[in-house]
């Protein structure tokens, strides 16, 4: 198993980055929180997990190996492929996902695009004795901070995750006022949640 990769950024992607290890360009898929902490050219170190299929060996790669280790628990549920756990790791971090979970929050796994009402019920049954209990304190706990651009990112981001360009562009400026009251840099991680919820609601 490829537990981690680390080197310098090579080349980024709406949802996968490239790691140049030893020489080699390693691609990895990545969630759009994740890839909001990374800059090209600059020195990275991500969790790994290699999901091996019949015609294919895909690595996905995360911040840290908590999330690593909750995106494998998510696979681990009825119905759950790799796609669908990084889904929902875009859209909640691993705490968050916890305590959806914990306490049953059925509209916290709807707002992940994939999911609808029966399939939270089963995923909330599933996963009930799976991820345990949250770590840290409650409230958001989702997003990395960036410095510029996180329109792009954001809309990178909705792109990656399936939606269409029109659709992320109505999404990004749904969320505009809200990222212009933050104070301080916009969390893109908070954003995309915030954006996906308009787009549920919209469909």
């Amino acid at each position: 198993m490829i537990a981690f990769v680390s080197g310098p950024v090579a080349a980024l992607a709406p949802d996968s980055a490239v790691v140049e290890v030893g020489g080699i360009g390693i691609a990895v898929q990545c969630s759009p929180n994740t890839l909001a902490g990374l800059r090209a050219g600059q020195q990275a170190k991500l969790a790994t997990s290699l999901v091996v299929r019949e015609d294919s060996l895909t690595l996905y790669g995360f911040a840290d190996d908590d999330e690593r280790q909750v995106f494998e628990l998510l696979q681990t549920a009825s119905g759950v492929g790799p796609r669908l756990a990084q889904a929902m790791l875009a859209v909640h971090s691993p705490d968050a996902l916890r305590r959806a979970v914990s306490t049953g929050d059925e509209k916290a796994l709807i707002a992940v695009p994939g999911i609808g009402k029966k399939g939270a019920q089963k995923l909330l049954l599933d996963l009930k004795d799976r991820l345990g209990e949250p770590l840290g304190p409650g409230g958001p706990a989702i997003g990395t901070a960036v410095t510029a651009g996180w329109r792009d990112q954001l809309h990178a981001a909705l792109v990656g995750l399936g939606y269409a360009t029109r659709e992320a562009d109505e999404a990004v400026s749904a969320v505009a006022p809200q990222a212009e009251a933050a104070e301080g840099t916009p969390q893109v991680g908070q954003l995309l949640r915030a954006a996906l919820q308009t787009l549920n609601r919209a469909r």
